[in-house]
């Protein structure tokens, strides 16, 4: 894996600064887990010894940032594939190697885990983790079921363990700022919230043995998977319960399999609609057989309008157009107005020539991955767990698993109350 340039890296002392300098209460209001990289320094304890349990793309990946952390050590790794231990040792060549993640977890050297395997083992594993003492870093979704979710975070909650998902936009400085924006309420009332994501791939990857097919190629199954809302959804419903600092009472939408027939059980385009109880509408929108609208979430205001993935927010009004395009308007205006149309006159309403501005001055080329892994590893140090990090995991994992049962059931999905958190009182509903 290649590491960043200096240029592309983004420095948490940046952070640091703006957390100290006026104007940061809206920082710290807009993201509260930020506030674990002002706690830095106070302990004596200088590192955290981690170990990774699943090192496939994605789990190595994550290695590849932790390995650059001088306050991590990549203690030990735990795979069943021999290529992704190889790959794993490739970045931590003196990490000890555990084909069960069990014994990862009986080593007392062992202060937290990272866990990036397939979904369906999640749970299992996580619980295990805080049962065995260890602060968890899990992988989204967090688990299979929201029964499995709620679990996993009732364990965090009584286990008094650090408790991160892999939600990284929470720590993207592009995000950060949108919010910031949002919240004061430059952009208005916020009444719709647009999020899509498209690629055109089968999503597969090359299979040496056919006997690891599912072994492989896992999140085209539903025994491991549930697709495209598990693998993709979670990250953009958070960013618009993020947005509008609630989450929706209910949830409807469509799936189908109509373009990669080849025996994958999940499918390959879904649209879901989520129903705040104002009645402001959030959408996913998911199709892997084009690719041209690439992935973004568009929050929609009456005074703009914010797209935080391409880094750049619109204002409703802009400057007039040049002269000759304000003349050539009246011309067309005028022509059109002559010709009678049942009912108004025609004044057709289509998308401006709006360039926007850049949130940050231009756009950033990480992802938030690598300040979301510093922060846990500050978080398992300093032994203080940022403000409703955990909360904002739980509740996207389990709005993606809603919108996977509405399409599932071909029914409005409404939000069960006795998986709603009660977690300002630290009290679990069920107890």
């Amino acid at each position: 894996m290649n590491d960043l340039t200096e240029k592309e890296k983004i420095d948490r002392r940046r952070f640091l600064k703006e957390l100290g300098a006026a104007g940061a209460t809206g920082l710290l209001l807009a993201s509260p887990w930020l506030s674990v990289f002002a706690r830095a320094g106070e302990t004596h304890r200088e590192r955290c010894r981690i170990g990774v349990i699943g090192t496939g793309s994605r789990g190595c990946f994550l290695m590849g940032f932790m390995a650059r952390n001088p306050k991590v050590e990549l203690a030990a790794i735990c795979d069943i594939y021999q290529p992704s231990i190889d790959a794993a040792l490739g970045i931590a060549p003196k990490a000890r190697v555990y084909k069960d993640y069990r014994q990862l977890l009986d080593d007392r050297t062992i202060d937290a885990v990272v866990i990036a395997t397939p979904l369906d083992r999640h749970h299992r594993m996580a619980v295990d983790a805080f049962d065995a003492g260890k602060d968890v870093y899990c992988e989204k979704t967090l688990g299979y079921t929201i029964e499995e979710c709620y679990d996993i975070y009732w364990h965090y909650r009584n286990s008094g363990r650090i408790f991160f998902s892999g939600q990284q936009r929470l720590f993207d400085p592009r995000y950060i700022k949108v919010m910031e924006m949002i919240h004061s309420g430059m952009f208005g009332e916020i009444n719709a919230v647009r999020t899509f994501w498209y690629r055109n791939n089968d999503w597969r990857r090359k299979v040496e043995d056919p006997k690891l097919e599912r072994h492989i190629n896992w999140r085209l199954y539903r025994e491991y998977s549930k697709g495209l809302m598990t693998e993709l959804a979670c990250h953009q419903l958070q960013v618009g319960s993020w947005a509008l600092q609630e989450i929706p009472d209910r949830v409807m939408g469509h799936g189908a399999i109509t373009h990669w027939k080849d025996g994958r059980e999940v499918y390959d385009n879904v649209h879901c609609m989520y129903v705040f109880g104002n009645g402001v509408k959030m959408t996913f929108d998911s199709v892997i057989s084009n690719k041209f609208y690439g992935l973004e979430e568009q929050i929609l205001g009456t005074l703009g309008t914010v797209e935080p993935e391409k880094g750049k927010y619109y204002f409703e009004e802009i400057p007039p157009a040049p002269a000759f395009l304000q003349l050539v308007n009246k011309w067309e205006n005028r022509l059109f107005d002559a010709i009678p149309f049942a009912g108004t006159s025609w004044a057709p309403e289509t998308a401006n020539e709006n360039t926007g501005e850049f949130i940050l001055g231009e756009r950033p080329k990480t992802d938030g991955t690598s300040l979301a892994l510093e922060a846990f590893a500050e978080a398992v140090i300093t032994r203080r767990q940022p403000e409703r990090i955990a909360e904002e995991g739980y509740y996207a994992s389990a709005l993606c698993l809603l919108g996977d049962q509405a399409l599932q059931e071909e029914r409005t999905v409404y939000f069960p109350d006795e998986f709603k958190l009660d977690y300002l009182n630290h009290k679990s509903p069920k107890q």
